[in-house]
């Protein structure tokens, strides 16, 4: 057999939607178990909508990923000659030709088709009349695709697929400025870079018999075709914005790991037995077409976010805290100056957070230097019963010369011993005292991390405003 070679090639007119992520990665997948090559290639023949920016993006994107290609990216605005070359082939075997037709013809003949019930395609009108270059009129090329017989595709995931030759056109493989169009560069690239097996999403099935025939036209062989369902959102259509996020870029400022979203991607619409969670090693090793289901994945945001806490959960606290540096300063704040102290704070809400995202959040009475007190929390827990144990409480904490969780737990329970006092009966306003919430992490660690003088601050102005008359 020979060498397996898969390739990714978006067209850059915008970010990378995650079902073209999906389509790189069975790509990469099915080069590396089979110890092929996963190649890069840009299609920016579209001028118009072809930008620098999204060529940026998704190479970005699938660095992010950890999606790496052997080879490329080749951009095919750098192949023109070649291009050319192959439509001339075409040309003096009689296999293409110029077409004159304008566009006002086309909508004539195309509304002709609608009136009368016929599938609009173009009627050959050019096809057997010879016009030269030196017609003067702008000219298409088109290709003469047969009338009669069928193209059989053998698709890996769908199986036998017959399409009827009458019912394919003779379609344009160059536009009248002399660029070629998509279907024709695909063929003449995928050959020429020797692609053994095409994996894209079952949108592009209509496309394969028409690329076939170039194939057949230029005397080449075609490779294996692997049509994958498409990625629908909840309600079975068409994942789209509407549906929420749905680039990567989106899913990466919104802080999800890559290796999250990757191991989401595999599992939506391929299997492998009943396991959930992949390393890129593990689905290197399983990875197999025939294991790409028939039927449409459906995007679940809740099962990608599961997957997402899954992986943050797993994740050393140290470089889990260099992930969430960016965000950090993102939302405005400054970063604890000891390293040490950042990791602590990640540590102590990786139970909580799933997302890098919801880590800031989560952590804003850590980073942030005013507290704002949840006024409901504060009428339950900050009350002038509780001010005695308070003012003991902080009394002790200020003579520590030693702080560390296990001394704070101490003085913690030397001030419930003597008011007669439950753990949570202290524990709670304190909380409330430093976080300005009832949720957070064990109030020991807390205070640990917040340190000494942070803490000190902010139970005695909460000790103030339990006192009779005070205001918020």
């Amino acid at each position: 057999m020979s060498v397996v070679r898969t390739r990714f090639a978006p067209s850059p007119t915008g970010h990378l939607h995650i079902g073209g992520a999906r389509t790189a990665l069975f790509n990469l997948l099915y080069a590396r178990h089979s110890g092929g090559t996963f190649i890069l290639r840009i299609e920016d023949t579209d001028r118009e909508r072809s930008t620098a920016e999204s060529i940026q993006a998704i190479l970005d994107s699938l660095s992010w990923l950890g999606l790496t290609w052997d080879e490329g990216p080749f951009f095919q605005s750098e192949r023109a000659s070649i291009y050319r070359e192959r439509a001339d082939t075409l040309m003096r075997h009689g296999l293409a030709y110029r077409c004159t037709c304008t566009p006002e013809d086309l909508e004539t003949k195309r509304r002709a088709a609608f009136a009368a019930g016929d599938k609009p395609m173009y009627d050959g009108t050019c096809r057997d009349r010879a016009v030269g270059p030196a017609s003067g009129s702008p000219f298409v090329i088109r290709f003469r695709s047969p009338r009669d017989g069928q193209t059989v595709i053998d698709d890996i995931v769908k199986g036998c697929v017959t399409f009827q030759n009458r019912e394919l056109d003779d379609l344009v493989i160059v536009r009248s400025d002399g660029t070629p169009t998509y279907n024709f560069c695909a063929v003449v690239d995928d050959a020429d870079m020797g692609i053994t097996h095409i994996i894209r999403g079952d949108d592009h099935l209509s496309n394969t018999p028409r690329q076939v025939l170039i194939y057949r036209a230029l005397g080449l062989p075609p490779p294996q075709f692997a049509h994958v369902p498409l990625i629908l959102g909840t309600d079975r259509a068409r994942l789209s914005k509407r549906h929420g996020a749905v680039s990567v870029t989106s899913y990466r400022d919104a802080g999800y790991l890559p290796e999250a979203l990757v191991n989401y991607l595999a599992r939506l619409g391929w299997s492998h037995g009943d396991q959930e969670v992949f390393s890129l090693h593990e689905l290197i090793e399983c990875f197999t077409i025939e294991n790409v289901g028939k039927a449409a994945g459906i995007f679940n945001p809740e099962k990608l976010l599961w997957l997402n806490s899954h992986y943050i959960k797993s994740r050393p606290a140290a470089d889990l805290a260099q992930e969430v540096l960016p965000f950090i300063t993102r939302a405005g704040y400054e970063a604890p100056a000891d390293p040490a102290c950042l990791v602590k704070i990640v540590a102590s809400l990786q139970p909580r957070a799933k997302t890098l995202v919801e880590f800031v959040e989560l952590a804003r009475f850590f980073l942030a230097n005013d507290l704002v007190i949840q006024p409901k929390a504060a009428a339950k827990f900050l009350t002038p019963a509780i001010t005695p144990a308070l003012i003991a409480l902080a009394d002790r904490l200020e003579a520590l010369c030693d702080w560390t969780t296990d001394t704070i737990a101490h003085e913690f329970h030397e001030v419930l011993t003597t008011h007669g006092l439950a753990l949570s009966k202290l524990a709670q306003p304190v909380r409330v005292a430093v976080t300005g919430a009832t949720a957070s992490p064990g109030i020991f660690e807390v205070l640990d991390i917040l340190g000494k003088e942070r803490t000190l601050g902010r139970i005695r102005a909460a000790i103030d405003r339990t006192r009779p008359g005070a205001t918020e």
